[in-house]
């Protein structure tokens, strides 16, 4: 076992020796490749930092306009029931709140495909500026 280990010993001694014998040029070479594939990884991550922090606000905004629209539209479904209620009187309270209930959830999802067209234009936008990215490098 002592040999096993004294003959990997001298195997790594002879891979240092080697290691120092190159000449300069290649461990400069070495280095300088190292620099760039850090200095990439550096990019694409500060990019990434980027594209979350645009996501992120992005996400925030989207939030922000759904509870607005959801209160809005809360609002106009109190709005239809009262006046369902003046119109018929207070002896059908249950209709009413069904039918507005019915108008809410309407209003949703609307609201659900006008955000599924937004997000899609913004898709297609962004597909398009690359395209047209990719046309101007060729």
């Amino acid at each position: 076992e002592v040999q096993k280990l004294n003959q990997q010993l001298e195997e790594k001694n002879g891979e240092i020796q080697q290691m120092i014998n190159q000449p300069p040029y290649e461990k400069e070479r070495e280095i300088l490749r190292l620099q760039k594939t850090l200095a990439e990884r550096e990019k694409a991550q500060a990019t990434s930092d980027v594209l979350c922090r645009s996501l992120t606000d992005e996400t925030h905004q989207l939030q922000r306009k759904l509870a607005s629209t959801a209160e809005m539209c809360q609002h106009l479904a109190k709005c239809l029931e009262e006046k369902q209620r003046k119109e018929k009187g207070n002896s059908d309270d249950e209709i009413p709140t069904e039918r507005s209930n019915q108008v809410f959830l309407q209003l949703l999802c609307l609201l659900d495909n006008e955000t599924s067209l937004q997000a899609l234009i913004c898709n297609l936008q962004e597909e398009n500026r690359m395209l047209k990215q990719k046309v101007a490098h060729v």
